[in-house]
């Protein structure tokens, strides 16, 4: 089982680590969900943490539709983080319709040369999972975050289910968005995933380390 927790600043990193995360999603950004954090950040944690890290490629909150110009500066984020050692990237790109955006996505995961590459969840904001989830498998992603489209892990485990089901092992399902150590062990139990994602921030801004040794102790 793996356990990632989301990290909005170098310290919730450095605390998640100490705690037992097995990975880190870096990005900024905590309250429009999560963005490209900056490339100074990333160098410095690099230095204080020997867990593999994933960078978030996003350059704005809001919706995952792209004009060209923040599409080239993905790009270009994706390229100077992998310069500087990032172990993997967390991206989703849809198009105007929900729909995942082939071209753009495919683009994105061979500048990334085999890094592995996350579709984050933008998922969740899909029409049809099913057909959303054999596409994203084609654009090369290794996994998907997502609560099973719904708000959260709790509303979405029948989808995270069928989800585990259906990508039968050729990408990973990684269950996030409201996954809490109160929660956990009934969400891995009922939909077999695992790979398991959380913030494991229970009040403020900074994740609570108690939270994430108890999140890991269940896995």
């Amino acid at each position: 089982y793996m356990l990632e927790i989301a990290c909005f600043d170098k310290e919730s990193a450095i605390i998640a680590a100490k705690a037992g995360a097995d990975r880190i999603e870096f990005c900024a950004g905590l309250d429009v969900g999560g963005i490209t954090p900056s490339l100074q950040d990333f160098l410095e944690l690099k230095k204080e943490i020997a867990i593999p890290i994933f960078v978030m490629i996003r350059t704005r909150g809001g919706n995952f539709c792209y004009n060209n110009e923040e599409f080239q500066l993905m790009k270009n984020q994706l390229l100077e983080f992998k310069k500087e050692g990032a172990d993997g990237f967390v991206f989703g790109i849809l198009d105007e319709k929900s729909e995942v955006n082939l071209a753009q996505n495919k683009e994105l995961v061979a500048l990334a040369e085999g890094l592995p590459c996350t579709f984050h969840r933008a998922f969740d904001r899909v029409n049809h999972y099913q057909k959303s989830l054999e596409e994203v498998i084609s654009c090369g992603f290794k996994t998907i975050l997502t609560s099973g489209t719904k708000f959260n892990v709790t509303e979405g485990k029948e989808i995270l289910k069928n989800l585990v089901e259906l990508a039968n092992n050729r990408i990973d399902i990684l269950c996030g968005g409201g996954l809490r150590s109160f929660n956990i062990t009934e969400i891995k139990n009922y939909t077999q995933a695992k790979s398991f994602h959380s913030s494991g921030i229970l009040n403020g801004k900074m994740p609570d380390f108690d939270e994430i040794v108890s999140l890991k102790s269940q896995l």
